[in-house]
């Protein structure tokens, strides 16, 4: 009988975790990687995938939903404006706000960037993994999505 001490799987489940965060860690950077971000900071893409995500948004509340003060939200918007990612336009329900949107070549180099995240992973798992290995990490996926899944 294989009965486990609480401590032991306490200590067993503990591994796992780090084991899990390390390697989406390393998943994540290796798929930035792919996709050729460049200079962006962390904080410029998270800028773009939330206008991405919610539509065009004003500076201010882009701040308050990024955490942020508006005057350090400036120099982000400002380095984006300047690559050609995001573009401002006045608020059709207030002309003293300027709501940003991105631009369509930064939604092109972002799906662009998607995609070759996504033909890496493609390649990566097809030349490294047995179909029955690939099976073993849908199964996981499903397993890992129970963790997230509300």
């Amino acid at each position: 009988m294989n009965i486990e001490a609480p401590h032991d799987q306490t200590a067993r489940v503990s591994a796992l975790a780090q084991d899990i965060r390390t390697l989406l860690s390393k998943l994540k950077r290796r798929l930035r990687d792919q996709a050729h971000v460049g200079d962006l900071t962390a904080s410029q893409t998270s800028v773009l995938l939330r206008l991405e995500k919610d539509g065009p948004a004003t500076a201010s509340s882009l701040a308050r939903a990024e955490g942020i003060r508006p005057q350090s939200m400036a120099p982000v918007i400002a380095a984006l404006e300047s690559a050609g990612f995001v573009s401002g336009a006045p608020d059709p329900a207030d002309g003293r706000q300027t709501l940003l949107s991105l631009t369509e070549a930064c939604r092109q180099w972002v799906e662009e960037g998607r995609a070759a995240r996504h033909d890496w992973l493609v390649r990566t798992l097809q030349a490294r993994l047995t179909p029955e290995e690939q099976d073993e990490v849908a199964k996981a996926i499903g397993l890992l999505r129970k963790l997230i899944d509300d």
